[in-house]
C-alpha cells in the first residue's frame, strides 16, 4: 500500500502558528485562505518534516515566537515523525515503536511529491527523461534518438552532395551532336608521320642531287684521271635526276585540320561524359538519401512503438523528439490542469510507495477544473494536500493568521456534466 499522511500538526513554522491537519485519505484535501496567512508554510513544514534537512525554510522560525517549532506527522504505514526542539531533531519511530531516520523516510517518500513546483520548472527535456526513466526506456529512446540524429545528419550530407552534383551537371553544356565515345586520330597521325616521313625521303633525294651534281663537276675535272668512273657517276647522275623529276610533296593541312576537328569532338564528348557522370552521381546519392529517408522514419517507429506499448502512468502521455506531451499537447500548450495531471502522474510513477503529493497555489484553477482534477486524484487512490487563495466550500480548512479556521461554503457547485464525479466532501 502506497504510504499516505493521515495527521499532520504544526506549530510556529514560518507563518503558521498552530495547525492540525487530518488529510482525506484520497483526492484533494484544499488549505484555502487569503495571501500570507500561511497555506504554504504548513506544505513547507511537511517538506521540512519528511524531505530533511535539505528541504528545511531558510527561515523556519515563526517571527515573534519564542518557542521553537514543533512538527509532527503520523503516516499510513504506522510510522510517526517528529521534528522539535530548538535544533529541530528529526525523530522517527516505526509502527512497533523502533527509533528509525531519514534514510527509513527516503524509502517511501518522493522527493519530487514534496516539491512539485521543482519538477514543473524543469525542462520540457528534463520532464520527458523523467519519465522515459520511470517507464524504463530512457536508454533504449537515447539510442534510437542518437541513431536517427545520426541518420538525418548524414541524410543532409548526402542530400547536399546530390544538390551540389545535380547543380553542377545542369550547368555543364552538352552537345547532341557528339558521339558518345571520344573518336580515335591514331589512324589520321599515322597517315601524317607517313606522308611526313615520304616528305622527308624526298627532301634527301632531292639533297643526294645536289651531291652527285657537285661530285660530277669535281670528277670532271678528273676526267681524264677518272674517265670510267665519269662516266659512271654521270649515269648513276641522269638515274636520281630522272627519279626526283617526278615527286610531288604531298600537303598535310587537311590531315591537321581533321585531327583538331576531332579534338573538338572528343572535349564535346568529355563534356557529355562528365555531366552524364555528374548525374549519375547524383541519382545515386538520392537514391541513398531516400535510403536514410527510410531509416530515419524506421528509427522513428521504433521509438513510437516502445512508448505506445510501455506501461504509461497517464493515458495520453507521451514523449516527441525528447519533449513530453499529454494528448498531442507539448507542456507550454497544456492548460494547468493538465500539466497538474501530468506531473502528479509521474512523480508518482517515480516512487510508487508515495501516496501523496504537496500541491500549491492551485487558485490558477477554475472550480471545475479543481473539482475534476481532484476526482482523478481520488479514482487514482492519490492523496493530495493543496493550497488555494480562496475562503469558499472547495476549501478543507482554512488558514488565518497562522491558525485553521472552520472553512463556510460560499457557492453552491453546479452539477458536473456526464458521469457522476465524487465528492471530496459535505461542503464541496
Amino acid at each position: 500500500m502506497a504510504v499516505k499522511i493521515t495527521q499532520l500538526e504544526a506549530e510556529n513554522v514560518k507563518r503558521v502558528k498552530a495547525v492540525q491537519l487530518t488529510p482525506a485519505e484520497s483526492g484533494l484535501t484544499v488549505i484555502g485562505g487569503r495571501n500570507n496567512q500561511g497555506k504554504t508554510s504548513v506544505l513547507d513544514a511537511i517538506m521540512w518534516t519528511l524531505g530533511g534537512d535539505k528541504m528545511k525554510p531558510g527561515k523556519p522560525f515563526r517571527d515573534g515566537s519564542m518557542v521553537p517549532p514543533r512538527l509532527w506527522i503520523e503516516l499510513s504505514n504506522g510510522i510517526i515523525v517528529e521534528r522539535s526542539g530548538d535544533k529541530s531533531t528529526l525523530k522517527v519511530t516505526d509502527a512497533n515503536g523502533k527509533k528509525a531516520g531519514q534514510t527509513l523516510l527516503n524509502t517511501f517518500v518522493e522527493q519530487f511529491a514534496l516539491d512539485m513546483p521543482k519538477f514543473m520548472s524543469s525542462s520540457s527535456k528534463e520532464k520527458a527523461r523523467t519519465l522515459l526513466r520511470v517507464i524504463g526506456l530512457e536508454d533504449k529512446i537515447r539510442q534510437l534518438d542518437q541513431d536517427g540524429q545520426k541518420a538525418y545528419n548524414d541524410r543532409r550530407a548526402v542530400g547536399q552532395i546530390a544538390d551540389q552534383k545535380e547543380k553542377y551537371a545542369k550547368e555543364l553544356p552538352e552537345y547532341p551532336d557528339a558521339p558518345a565515345e571520344p573518336v580515335s586520330a591514331y589512324e589520321l597521325i599515322q597517315r601524317q608521320q607517313a606522308i611526313l616521313a615520304q616528305n622527308g625521303e624526298n627532301q634527301r633525294k632531292r639533297e643526294r642531287v645536289v651531291v652527285l651534281e657537285a661530285e660530277r663537276d669535281r670528277l670532271g675535272k678528273e676526267l681524264a684521271l677518272l674517265e670510267e668512273r665519269y662516266k659512271s657517276v654521270c649515269a648513276d647522275c641522269e638515274t636520281a635526276a630522272k627519279d626526283a623529276l617526278d615527286l610531288l610533296d604531298e600537303s598535310t593541312e587537311q590531315l591537321e585540320a581533321d585531327i583538331q576537328r576531332i579534338d573538338a569532338i572528343n572535349e564535346k564528348v568529355r563534356t557529355n561524359q562528365k555531366k552524364r557522370q555528374a548525374m549519375d552521381e547524383a541519382d545515386e546519392l538520392w537514391e541513398e538519401y531516400e535510403g536514410l529517408t527510410q531509416k530515419l522514419e524506421e528509427l522513428r517507429n521504433e521509438t513510437r512503438r516502445l512508448l505506445e506499448e510501455a506501461k504509461l502512468p497517464l493515458p495520453g502521455l507521451s514523449v516527441d523528439n525528447w519533449e513530453l506531451t499529454y494528448n498531442g499537447q507539448p507542456w507550454d500548450c497544456m492548460s494547468g490542469s493538465d500539466q497538474l495531471k501530468v506531473s502528479t502522474a509521474i512523480v508518482r510513477a517515480l516512487n510508487p510507495e508515495c501516496g501523496f503529493v504537496l500541491l500549491d497555489k492551485l487558485e490558477q484553477m477554475d472550480l471545475q477544473s479543481l473539482r475534476e482534477f481532484g476526482a482523478w486524484m481520488e479514482a487514482e487512490g492519490l492523496q493530495g494536500i493543496a493550497t488555494r487563495v480562496s475562503t469558499g466550500g472547495e476549501c478543507s480548512i482554512i488558514i488565518e493568521d497562522g491558525k485553521a479556521v472552520g472553512a463556510e461554503p460560499e457557492f453552491d457547485p453546479e452539477p458536473v456534466p456526464g458521469p457522476a464525479v465524487p465528492e471530496w466532501g459535505d461542503e464541496f
